[in-house]
């Protein structure tokens, strides 16, 4: 269904537009009778552009709530094509200056340094990280998926970390102690805002503790 405030496409089980945060028209009599995700929440995730949703299959909708869905930073990947077009550049420039291959191949060889960027992009639009009203769902890979789920009530303790260049781009690595069944910390790495999706972990964290 398309936003009425900006036109983004959204899922058929969306309540808040993933472009703006305005919630979908459909939201109040979809969402109603249940509100996993408290208003507070809810609300700061809407002044940042995030959107809270329904998510899962029908078994577990009535029950699951998207609080947050966010992959790791596209920073060093724009910066990737940004050189790599300038080396295709200078690629065509001098293979038509000190040689006689034809235009047209050293174009195509030129674009060749775009795969290289672009491999790192697809790489990391197949890592997601899940914030559910109950878990926090780890999910990687395309062809060979792995999917790692870490209950909110196991997590101990929540910590951001980030060296010079990350604070000066504004992003980190939000590491995770955990105490379920696999143990050990969970990294989610180059996060942007690492501090804003900490905090919202741990308010979720001090609500189930209630």
């Amino acid at each position: 269904m398309y936003c009425e405030k900006c036109g983004a496409d959204n899922s058929e089980t969306a309540t808040y537009c993933r472009k703006c945060g305005l919630p979908i028209a459909e939201e109040e009599t979809r969402v109603a009778p249940r509100r996993s995700v408290d208003a507070d929440t809810a609300a700061v995730l809407r002044v940042a552009g995030v959107s809270a949703r329904m998510g899962g299959d029908a078994d577990t909708d009535a029950t699951e709530a998207e609080i947050f869905v966010i992959s790791p930073t596209l920073m060093f990947v724009k910066g990737g094509y940004a050189i790599a077009a300038v080396g295709a550049l200078l690629v065509v420039a001098a293979f038509s200056s000190f040689t006689s291959i034809p235009i047209l191949l050293a174009i195509l060889t030129g674009l060749l340094l775009l795969l290289i960027p672009a491999y790192y992009h697809f790489r990391l639009k197949t890592v997601r990280y899940t914030l559910t009203d109950s878990q926090l769902e780890i999910d990687e890979g395309f062809i060979s998926r792995h999917t790692r789920s870490i209950p909110i009530r196991r997590i101990q303790d929540v910590t951001v970390s980030s060296g010079v260049v990350q604070r000066l781009l504004g992003f980190g690595d939000l590491s995770i102690d955990n105490a379920s069944e696999d143990g050990g910390k969970v990294v989610l790495k180059n996060i942007n805002t690492p501090k804003f999706y900490a905090d919202i972990l741990l308010r979720q964290m001090r609500r189930l503790d209630k």
